[in-house]
């Protein structure tokens, strides 16, 4: 039961994070929104850059658990399930995981200034570009490694772009992601 535990105070970090900031980010404040007694967070987690730290972990394991379901879709060889594929899951992140990439970027920030989350962050960032560039090697892209580390910064300057950017206001059209889908997944299977 403690590994849930552990997860459930680290993902409710992950909402206290997108809702309140940074400088929300308390071990009272992640005790009060998970419904748990005061000092369980800090029972797991002891110190603020060990919940930091978890929140990472936590949000690596999402993203893997959504590459492990996309996997079977992008590795078809079929451009089309790959761009579709990509499109809802832009779709996703932009609205049923719109809190958790707010709180990623809220991560990001605090990343700049922290050496020690730094490394958690590179880490498991590069750790999903390999798992891309095994996809992208296996459909036959050329490069894939340099292809991979280009698809995820530009997948994931669109979601800032639509969360936090210049297109923060604008509504989530399946169609319009769609088509900037097919876009990134034809420059990244070109040959």
């Amino acid at each position: 039961m403690e590994p849930d535990r552990r997860q459930f105070i680290a993902r409710t970090a992950l909402k206290v994070l997108a809702a309140e900031g940074s400088r929300g980010l308390t071990h009272r404040a992640v005790d009060t929104a998970a419904g748990v007694p005061a000092g369980s967070t800090s029972y797991y987690f002891r110190t603020r850059a060990a919940l930091l730290s978890a929140c990472l972990d936590d949000l690596v394991a999402q993203d893997h658990d959504e590459l492990d379901v996309m996997y079977p879709l992008v590795t078809s060889a079929d451009p089309d399930a790959m761009s579709k594929a990509l499109a809802d899951l832009l779709v996703s992140w932009l609205t049923t995981g719109r809190e958790r990439h707010t709180a990623r970027y809220e991560l990001f920030m605090e990343a700049i200034r922290r050496p020690d989350l730094s490394a958690v962050l590179h880490r498991g960032g590069m750790g999903i570009r390999a798992r891309v560039a095994d996809v992208l090697a296996g459909l036959g892209a050329d490069d894939a490694e340099a292809r991979a580390h280009w698809l995820v910064a530009t997948l994931d300057g669109v979601v800032f772009d639509r969360l936090a950017g210049a297109n923060a206001a604008a509504p989530v059209d399946r169609a319009d992601l769609l088509v900037v889908a097919q876009r990134l997944t034809a420059g990244a299977l070109a040959p």
